[in-house]
């Protein structure tokens, strides 16, 4: 059974403790980028098959980072509106600079995961 978190900022932390690895993190970035233009070539072409590819091309980078770099199971299976908070907010860091001293900060405090 997976722990329940009683807000985003218990959450959080155990969020970046699965995000650790470069490589998931730039996947994610990656992914995240790709639902945007997903979503700009539906608005653009009105053609509704992009929004079809837009959680494909976002999910399949972030479970390519999590399976084959990370080597655990993504957030969203147990936390799926948390998760969607997160992977926001690491795209809005990674976007400012921000994303490694986060996750720097995150180990000095949780240095096992939380």
């Amino acid at each position: 059974m997976p722990r329940r978190y009683a807000s985003f900022a218990e959450f959080y932390p155990f969020y970046l403790s699965e995000h650790r690895d470069r490589a998931c993190r730039r996947l994610h970035f990656a992914g995240s980028l790709l639902v945007l233009a997903a979503i700009v070539a539906a608005v653009i072409t009105g053609n509704a098959w992009w929004l079809l590819a837009a959680p494909v091309c976002g999910y399949g980078c972030a479970w390519i980072g999590h399976f084959f770099f990370e080597r655990n199971k993504p957030a969203t299976f147990t936390h799926p509106l948390w998760s969607f908070r997160g992977d926001v907010r690491m795209y809005r860091l990674t976007w400012l600079g921000r994303m490694e001293p986060e996750i720097r900060r995150s180990s000095e405090l949780f240095p096992t995961g939380a």
